[in-house]
């Protein structure tokens, strides 16, 4: 008995789950719990970790997995699905709150904090976080035209080097 990934088909992870389990297969799929500002108004959603996987727990044939309704196939390695660790799962398992997945918290960043900019035209630079502006905005500063160079970017196109 071992642990699996299944492929799954784009938003059919119900359809997917259920004919696995009509076939005999456990299964788990891990999910997030997501707050977000939509038009204003506060929405809950319940995304999967691994958007288009799941896992599946191998008995005795692996075959009729692949071929269940909603799936793609398994993840395999040559002719055999690959084998997740029991303890990626434990740990994933033991990380769950009220049944969903509790992600630790990035750590906040700090300015003199070095930065790389991830998206946009100054992708891969280096830089220094020197604040945040409003509406989810932040200050960089940034060697450019020979000088350091203030520049506003949104907060999700930096990340903390280390």
């Amino acid at each position: 008995m071992y642990w699996c990934a299944a492929r799954l088909q784009p938003n059919r992870e119900a359809l997917a789950l259920h004919c696995l389990a009509l076939r005999g297969y456990a299964t788990y799929l891990p999910r997030l719990r997501e707050h977000r500002v939509v038009r204003g108004r506060k929405v809950e959603s319940y995304p999967p970790l691994f958007p288009g996987y799941c896992f599946v727990v191998i008995e005795l044939q692996w075959h009729t997995a692949g071929w269940a309704p909603g799936t793609n196939g398994l993840v395999m390695s040559g002719n055999l699905p690959v084998r997740v660790p029991d303890a990626v799962i434990a740990d994933l398992r033991a990380r769950e709150v009220d049944g969903y997945v509790q992600l630790p918290k990035p750590r906040e960043l700090r300015r003199g904090d070095r930065v790389c900019v991830t998206h946009g035209l100054l992708a891969g630079q280096l830089g220094i976080y020197a604040g945040m502006k409003p509406h989810q905005r932040v200050e960089v500063l940034l060697q450019l035209l020979g000088s350091m160079q203030r520049v506003t970017l949104p907060r999700g196109a930096i990340e903390l080097t280390r």
